[in-house]
């Protein structure tokens, strides 16, 4: 007997994109051409470097990155959303959906910020609702977020956003100082809401 896909294929591409809202007057919407400045910063960010595996741009490779956001969405391969005030202007930060497996129903989320967004919660905020968003509405079963256990930041927001710590894996991942043993954590669909 054969399953079924947890999403069928079609599902994400036949929808728009949405732009997502959050309190304390910031909301997610999908990456534009004026954004590149954001992603050139995010390159020259010592944190975001350190902890991200982006490398580093130059505006016209920026402005490719956010064409390939635009086409991950259609080819169900990725949901890359910016971080940016309500009320207008450039991203200060990068949330998203990426190693998706639609037919298995989970997904990986990933995220920065730049200074301009650190400190104002904003994060763990945009992670709950990016999570609500894939299970309501998109219908994954299962997410999760790695991070290296040497960034306490990045364990807060899993834990505030409804991430519990599942494990640790060792020597997971590769950074520019070495191999990182790296945190697991996970929320499923059926948990309680945060």
């Amino acid at each position: 007997m054969e399953i079924p896909a947890v999403v069928p294929a079609g599902r994400m591409s036949a929808l728009p994109q949405p732009v997502l809202s959050l309190p304390g007057g910031w909301l997610l919407r999908p990456w534009e051409p004026y954004d590149a400045p954001a992603l050139v910063a995010s390159g020259g960010d010592p944190d975001i470097q350190h902890w991200n595996r982006t490398g580093r741009f130059t505006e016209a490779r920026a402005e490719e990155r956010i064409a390939r956001y635009r086409a991950n969405w259609e080819t169900e391969k990725a949901a890359i959303w910016a971080v940016a005030p309500a009320a207008g202007g450039p991203a200060v930060g990068l949330i998203g959906l990426a190693d998706l497996d639609l037919a298995g129903g989970s997904g990986e989320i990933l995220y920065w910020l730049l200074p301009a967004g650190r400190g104002s919660g904003v994060m763990a905020k945009a992670t709950d609702r990016v999570s609500r968003w894939a299970f309501e509405d998109l219908g994954l079963h299962r997410l999760r977020i790695t991070h290296s256990v040497a960034n306490p930041a990045s364990c807060a927001i899993a834990l505030k956003a409804g991430f519990p710590l599942e494990g640790t894996m060792r020597g997971a991942l590769l950074h520019a100082d070495g191999w990182h043993d790296e945190h697991l954590h996970a929320r499923l669909g059926t948990d309680a809401p945060v």
